[in-house]
């Protein structure tokens, strides 16, 4: 990317009322970022969603002042930065319509490996999630994922400290520009994420620390990974809020199940109970799910099972599954038309006997 570009890009930023979906509906339109700046503001206005509003302030120029004081922090700081439209930017959370339209990374970063997830949960993570989370990241050590997460306490970081301590790459996106670090008294684990992997972040070093930046935060968790994992919340958390965000990019979700009478279980319960996430209760339920393999050794094949008793709305969606290679369970129960909450219990009747699996976007197949 060029220093004029990079420019282009801040100072579009730096614009009130311009976030990254209207950003990315200007620089669509006008064919570049540069050409944004040079576009007349009659033709702007043609733009869907583009009002009065949301461009006056364009054409100021403080916002290219204010974009060469944070390219020279960028340029201090050796911050690599990665423009939405270029080859480099993480290609799943391109698909995002909210991404950033730039993201600012340090460390060495390395995303050739598609095997990425995000684990996310309480920050006071219970003695019983931290052992599942290190037992999680034990077993998934030999498919070589990428560990996503926040940084934050509890969770994060004992997910980020296993991904360290089993080789793994790990990628801390944080809620603050990278002139700073949050919680300080993690400050202490930044060499050793930025030698295993790096920080994302799409904050500049001058905005101001604010707790809805977590929020924002939340869909580059989301986004960049091929599915979350949450391992503890209460009934109400940021976990909850970056589980909804990657459901709503069609990515999976899974959460681990505690009593029901644990604080910090009520909401991986709840979102298993309305069908917001996948059941985990074992860490190689992860690459099962994902269609995962070993490189140095083939799972064996699975043998379809003859002779299973199947129930007669259960032999309805298995005939109905062998005229696709695959479908998704809302497809299945309209075609086969059967409620949705009802194919969804037999689907996970007819996993257990061994004639069908989930596969990753909420779609099925015979085995």
């Amino acid at each position: 990317m060029t220093d004029n570009r990079l420019l282009h890009i801040l100072a579009l930023q730096h614009v009130p009322f311009i976030g990254d979906i209207t950003a990315k509906k200007l620089i669509n339109h006008c064919g570049s970022v540069e050409a944004v700046f040079q576009e007349k503001k009659h033709h702007l206005l043609q733009i869907d969603g583009v009002g009065t509003n949301v461009i006056r302030d364009l054409y100021n120029k403080n916002h290219f002042a204010a974009a060469e004081a944070e390219m020279k922090f960028i340029m201090e700081n050796n911050i690599q930065c990665l423009y939405f439209m270029d080859e480099g930017y993480p290609h799943r959370l391109k698909n995002c319509i909210d991404s950033p339209i730039l993201l600012f990374q340090v460390g060495n970063v390395n995303l050739e490996n598609q095997r990425i997830i995000s684990i996310v949960g309480a920050r006071k993570i219970t003695t019983a999630g931290i052992a599942f989370c290190n037992k999680l990241i034990e077993e998934l050590a030999p498919f070589n994922p990428i560990i996503v997460s926040g940084f934050a306490y509890g969770t994060d970081i004992t997910a980020q400290k296993a991904a360290i301590k089993h080789g793994l790459q790990t990628i801390g996106c944080l809620a603050h520009g990278l002139n700073q670090i949050y919680p300080k008294t993690h400050k202490k684990y930044m060499v050793d994420v930025e030698k295993n992997g790096g920080f994302f972040t799409d904050f500049w070093s001058s905005d101001s620390f604010d707790r809805n930046n977590f929020l924002k935060r939340n869909r580059v968790i989301a986004g960049v990974s091929q599915a979350t994992i949450v391992i503890e919340s209460a009934e109400k958390g940021g976990s909850l809020v970056t589980a909804d965000i990657a459901n709503s990019y069609n990515r999976d979700v899974f959460a681990v199940p505690g009593r029901t009478t644990d604080s910090q279980s009520v909401g991986c319960n709840n979102l298993i109970k309305f069908q917001k996430a996948h059941l985990l209760s074992h860490p190689l339920d992860i690459p099962y799910m994902l269609n995962w393999e070993l490189e140095s050794k083939q799972k064996p094949p699975i043998q379809k099972q003859l002779f299973v008793n199947l129930e007669p709305d259960e032999q309805t969606i298995y005939n109905y599954l062998q005229t696709k290679s695959k479908e998704e369970l809302d497809s299945i129960a309209i075609d086969c038309q059967l409620p949705t909450y009802r194919v969804a219990s037999l689907l996970l009747n007819m996993e257990l006997k061994g004639v069908v699996r989930p596969l990753p976007g909420k779609l099925f197949e015979i085995i």
